[in-house]
């Protein structure tokens, strides 16, 4: 009896080890990415009015690093902290768009601006300036500066949606991800259509999303670097990403 029930037992006891050792693999991998969570929690809520809350975001990003931990498959090719990136960003901007913080006033005056880019730009074959965009809207400066501060959060759900099948977004999509051949290859036509949109941005616009997204600066860092307030900086990149939208909407 005892020789039919101790192989059987062994083997209990390797897959009770093999399952523990599991769950210590992806605690630790949880806890190391943790800090990477809050950075991401920080960059997007920078972008985002005061009334949203950060911890709300942290908490949806931990989930997505949860599920990062669940669904990674190394087989594709992607390192971990690549993926992990991806799920973390992605749970983040779900959670904002669950809660749909934006007022229908601020989304339509985004549409007016973004439409207002649009249209003088396919007319004049130029970037439109301030002024132009101001005039067509028929409002003082002042008050589209207001504007773009104002629906400067609501960019995270254009640029930064991530597409379903590969997990990155279209700004992703311009610098290398560390994504398979596969997937670089499937993007590559919309890599090259996003880098001809950046291309025709006025200087100080490019300059602004190159140290952004590329550098990866704060809005702080940028203006020192450009020797201009922070509160420029987030204009410039509000109407880059703004221009960007209604270029690629054409």
């Amino acid at each position: 009896m005892l020789q039919v029930t101790a192989p059987q037992n062994f083997q209990k006891l390797a897959q009770y080890k093999s399952v523990a050792q599991m769950e210590i693999d992806r605690e630790t991998l949880i806890m190391t990415h943790l800090s990477k969570v809050k950075y991401i929690a920080d960059r997007i809520a920078a972008k985002l009015p005061s009334s949203v809350e950060r911890d709300d975001l942290y908490g949806a990003g931990v989930i997505g690093l949860i599920d990062a931990v669940e669904r990674y498959d190394p087989s594709r090719g992607v390192a971990f902290t690549t993926f992990a990136e991806m799920r973390v960003r992605g749970a983040i901007l779900d959670n904002l768009r669950s809660l749909d913080w934006a007022s229908r006033t601020v989304r339509r005056r985004a549409r007016e601006v973004q439409n207002a880019y649009g249209q003088i730009e396919k007319l004049k074959g130029a970037p439109a300036t301030e002024e132009e965009v101001a005039l067509h809207l028929r409002m003082p400066l002042k008050e589209l500066h207001n504007i773009l501060r104002e629906i400067s959060g609501l960019n995270i759900t254009d640029l930064d949606e991530q597409d379903e099948k590969t997990g990155l977004s279209l700004m992703d999509t311009i610098y290398d991800t560390g994504a398979s051949p596969f997937e670089a290859y499937e993007d590559s036509e919309r890599r090259q259509r996003l880098s001809e949109v950046v291309d025709k941005l006025p200087e100080r616009e490019r300059q602004v999303i190159a140290l952004y997204y590329v550098e990866e600066l704060n809005m702080k860092e940028i203006g020192a670097v450009l020797g201009i307030t922070e509160s420029r900086v987030s204009q410039l990149r509000t109407q880059a990403v703004v221009r960007m939208r209604a270029n690629l909407a054409k």
